[in-house]
């Protein structure tokens, strides 16, 4: 036997339908093709599908069973068929996101809540992108979006600038450098610095001024959270530097001061790092706009 989808969709039509003249309006075709169609499944099964004499027409017990084969594999096709629709047309799709940003996580769930709204049909998944290459991963299509501060010159990937953030010292009022009014990297050395567990080379304190002028500080500890960083702050167990916003944005306490790194400040950016080919998306398109206008909000705050 060669049972054809179309043939699945045929007896389902004349079974909703009760008849052969309205099943073949239904399947677009006309009632004679219908016909032989239904004739040439028989000749193929060995046995009768329907039971003609009746009106409506029913099922015969094999008919019923090849009924419920279509009733189990159609929904399925017809299911694929739309995720394919959706997917030439732009409004559903995949998209997992690496964050190499530690503490982008705060900022990025407000924009993935909004996303998630106007994208339902949008697979979206996070992937921290601390334990692995994010930017292999993208170009292997593991990923898609790559929150990153280190835009780099790869093939076949954009880097869509998002904003730019200070890194700030931040310490307890009460420390001996609260009162300077700008903090360089000697200044760090002897004191324990609270960090989130990321690589050295993913930490702007390290990439942007500690690793470049050799200074090591006395201790380094780590904490997840970024009020957990802000509470040990405040209570005098270390100092910390965080991007501006997330200071702001926290506000945990009044008992930590932050304040500029060396005299002239340091700034860098954030990026969306995408495949060229997905550029274009629709959704891929209203992510960046909508983590645009969150980044713009957070640098209002």
């Amino acid at each position: 036997m060669h049972i054809e989808f179309r043939h699945l969709r045929t007896v389902r039509a004349i079974y909703q339908a009760g008849g052969l003249a309205r099943a073949a309006e239904q399947l677009n075709i006309t009632q004679s093709a219908l016909s032989h169609q239904i004739k040439g499944l028989e000749e193929q099964t060995g046995v009768e599908l329907f039971v003609r004499r009746s009106k409506p027409m029913t099922l015969s017990a094999a008919g019923m069973r090849f009924l419920r084969l279509a009733n189990q594999v159609l929904p399925q096709i017809e299911a694929l068929e739309a995720e394919f629709d959706g997917l030439r047309e732009g409004s559903s799709g995949r998209l997992h996101i690496a964050i190499e940003c530690h503490a982008c996580f705060e900022w990025l769930f407000p924009v993935l809540e909004k996303f998630r709204k106007l994208w339902p049909d949008v697979d979206v998944d996070i992937r921290p992108g601390l334990a692995f290459d994010a930017m292999p991963a993208l170009q292997k299509e593991e990923v898609d979006l790559v929150v990153s501060s280190d835009p780099e010159d790869m093939a076949g990937i954009s880097f869509s600038h998002l904003f730019d953030y200070a890194p700030v010292f931040v310490a307890s009022s009460q420390h001996r450098l609260a009162q300077k009014p700008y903090i360089d990297a000697e200044d760090f050395r002897g004191e324990t610095l609270i960090t989130y567990p990321v690589e050295r080379s993913r930490l702007d304190i390290f990439s942007q001024l500690l690793s470049p002028a050799k200074v090591e500080p006395a201790t380094i500890r780590q904490a997840e959270l970024t009020a957990v960083i802000l509470l040990l702050v405040a209570s005098n167990r270390g100092v910390s530097v965080l991007p501006d916003w997330v200071v702001r944005e926290v506000k945990y306490s009044s008992d930590y001061v932050t304040r500029p790194l060396t005299s002239k400040g340091l700034t860098r950016g954030l990026f969306a790092a995408t495949r060229n080919d997905d550029l274009a998306k629709p959704y891929m398109v209203d992510l960046i706009r909508l983590a645009g206008e969150e980044a713009r909000r957070l640098q209002q705050v």
